[in-house]
């Protein structure tokens, strides 16, 4: 089976660095990860310019990028508003993001899970009449800075109910990146006896150093193919104290190649297109390229 790779960074890698990286660049780093292999490039977000500056240039971003035809170019939308700056600059997938923590969801988006819901309803119906696909992202799906553990069965319900709108496919985050393989392979044992593991991605974080492990037990273990990875493991969250970034899509690809998955990214181009920002990789391959 072929291994899916979405590319997170010129969106949840860049919203998390204080520098901002102008337009120009913006354009290229896209422009050069759309030919690294990746099957999805997760562009930038439509929320408000006062909430993430570093992403107010969505709409020339995506008005400027050269599309492969092999590649699905994404977007977060906030709400109805982004999701009509979204929709007039032809983005290919909507995305739309809740948590599994009630106390996470009310810093991050000022609302409870339940009025979240109940808004991405109407974003995923318009979403799909306008012929786009779908994903919703579940934040601190494993654990949260204020709450804790969290229970895997809330995570399996909030799933359920965004599938029954239609998205076509959920992001499981560890945004904390405090899971263990223990807890991943706990939540997917819950979650994939009533959810096909084609609808769930899974989008690591690096904090605590377990996300290569959590990798390989969803791979191994429960045949997860789809994974959310950033370039030069940008990112991180802003509403997570001390959150480190993703993982490093030069890192995953590395590992999957070594377990002989089907992954068709090209390490040294990604690390190629980092090199645009002109920002340090965090990412172990990035430290030993020459060697490999």
């Amino acid at each position: 089976m072929k291994i899916y790779i979405t590319e997170v960074a010129p969106r949840d890698g860049l919203q998390n660095i204080n520098q901002i990286i102008n337009t120009e660049k913006k354009i290229e780093f896209v422009n050069k990860l759309s030919e690294t292999g990746v099957d999805e490039i997760e562009v930038s977000s439509f929320v408000s310019p006062k909430v993430i500056p570093q992403l107010s240039d969505a709409e020339e971003v995506f008005k400027s990028i050269k599309r492969n035809n092999n590649v699905i170019y994404s977007a977060l939308v906030p709400n109805e508003k982004g999701l009509e700056r979204a929709l007039n600059v032809s983005v290919d997938k909507i995305s739309v993001f809740t948590s599994a923590s009630e106390t996470f969801n009310l810093k991050n988006t000022n609302s409870t899970i339940e009025d979240s819901l109940s808004k991405f309803k109407n974003i995923i119906k318009i979403s799909k009449e306008s012929k786009k696909l779908t994903r919703a992202y579940i934040s601190t799906a494993f654990w949260c800075p204020y709450e804790g553990k969290i229970n895997p069965y809330k995570v399996k319900e909030i799933a359920i109910k965004l599938l029954e709108f239609g998205v076509d496919e959920i992001s499981i985050g560890d945004t904390v990146g405090k899971a263990s393989p223990d807890e991943v392979s706990e939540l997917l044992e819950i979650i994939l006896n009533d959810i096909h593991h084609d609808k769930i991605v899974l989008h690591f974080h690096t904090t605590y150093g377990m996300a290569m492990a959590n990798v390989y037990v969803a791979y191994k273990n429960f045949s997860i193919y789809k994974f959310d990875s950033s370039a030069g493991g940008l990112g991180g969250c802003p509403f997570v104290p001390g959150a480190k970034g993703n993982i490093a899509t030069e890192d995953l690809v590395y590992m999957l190649k070594r377990l002989n998955a089907n992954v068709n990214v090209d390490i040294k181009k990604i690390l190629m297109a980092f090199n645009v920002l002109e920002i340090e990789p965090q990412s172990y391959i990035s430290k030993v390229i020459n060697l490999i």
